[in-house]
């Protein structure tokens, strides 16, 4: 089997950008991602999108002049571009294409005009349970059993938003307090607006290829996939906990890593100040019950002895839900170069990725991807 490397990566500008369709978006991230790769061709491409109408893989790449080869379009929820990132790197590493660019984009701005709402023939739907409330429940369990308080729930909303103010390319940022935090907008109670990730438009690209030892290239150690298995009201933790929690294990193990303790940064699916607690003891970074404690002291901040989204994260960076898991990517890959600037996270050698999509009645979770990645 043959090692393989992220060759180059490339992102547009994120945010509310109603005037500019996927073609213009993913003009700037593939453009940007083939000059970091020093190529002008791919043998096949891999597209996550989830509102993507049909055939909008092939008119956004023959705009941009890839054609004539194989084009698979991939829809996995929040973890649609780590998808088409997973399946991109299977295929270079089983041989059967050389050089592959996944892409990952999505234009909401246009299309969604509050939050998304599951599937109409799921119960949630009828019953008015639009995605911010699922998440909204996980927070209130946690505050229930008293895993977390709303103070540190709030804590991870400004150290994200801080992280993004040395992040041109984020939606948003800011210098927030918690009180601040605590006194936006309420959503979905508990969580604030502030605590909320917005609407966003974007793409985000990467080239990947055979390893050759380049001394820009990040080689993948790992990467696992997985969808969700049966959940309910007698599973032991909340929604999304476990599949992210199997999907590392596997990940990790990929990679020949022993602990997450040997990973140096971490890009995660917060779509939810929630979100990222939950994740963080998922994936091992902390204790059971310690996510929010740790956003609170610093410890997950850049600086701290397990920086978590240094990018500013879904909350700041911005969701445009196809984009985000190559946006992760991207972010990772400059992070382990070297090239991050405000938010690089020192001496950084070995990075985590992990995007979880939802919004299937009875599964914990459509799908999560985790990736673990090496500089060079």
């Amino acid at each position: 089997m043959t090692a393989v490397a992220v060759h180059g990566v490339g992102t547009s500008h994120f945010g509310r950008q109603p005037e500019r369709d996927v073609i213009t978006l993913a003009h700037d991230a593939v453009r940007e991602a083939m000059a970091d790769a020093r190529t002008e061709s791919v043998d096949a491409v891999w597209v996550g999108t989830v509102f993507g109408p049909a055939g909008v893989a092939q008119r956004t790449l023959r705009a941009l002049g890839i054609t004539g080869v194989p084009v698979v379009t991939v829809e996995n929820a929040c973890a649609s571009g780590t998808t088409a990132f997973a399946e991109g790197y299977e295929a270079v590493r089983t041989g059967r294409y050389g050089r592959v660019l996944a892409l990952g984009l999505e234009q909401m701005s246009t299309t969604f005009s509050g939050a998304i709402t599951p599937e109409p023939t799921d119960p949630e739907q009828r019953s008015g349970l639009a995605l911010p409330a699922l998440y909204a429940m996980s927070a209130a369990r946690y505050l229930h059993i008293g895993a977390v308080t709303p103070q540190q729930l709030a804590a991870v909303s400004v150290k994200n938003h801080a992280h993004a103010l040395h992040n041109p390319r984020a939606q948003y940022s800011g210098r927030y307090t918690v009180a601040e935090v605590l006194g936006s907008k309420m959503i979905a109670d508990p969580l604030t607006l502030l605590q909320c990730c917005p609407t966003s438009d974007g793409a985000a690209a990467a080239v990947l290829a055979p390893a050759t030892g380049g001394a820009r290239q990040v080689t993948v150690r790992g990467v696992a996939l997985r969808s969700g298995e049966p959940w309910n009201q007698d599973s032991p933790h909340v929604w999304g906990f476990d599949i992210v929690r199997d999907t590392a294990a596997d990940a990790l193990a990929a990679a020949g890593l022993d602990t997450v303790d040997d990973v140096d940064v971490v890009e995660v699916h917060d779509a939810f100040t929630i979100g990222e607690i939950v994740t963080t003891e998922a994936l091992g970074l902390v204790g059971e019950g310690e996510g929010g404690k740790a956003a609170e002291e610093g410890v997950t901040a850049v600086g701290g002895r397990h920086p978590v989204n240094p990018s500013g994260g879904l909350l700041s960076r911005g969701h445009p839900l196809g984009a985000t898991g190559l946006a992760q990517v991207a972010e990772i890959v400059w992070q382990l170069r070297g090239e991050a600037g405000g938010r690089q996270v020192e001496s950084a050698r070995i990075g985590l990725v992990e995007t979880m999509g939802g919004g299937v009645s009875v599964l914990d979770g459509n799908a999560c991807v985790v990736a673990v990645l090496e500089g060079p």
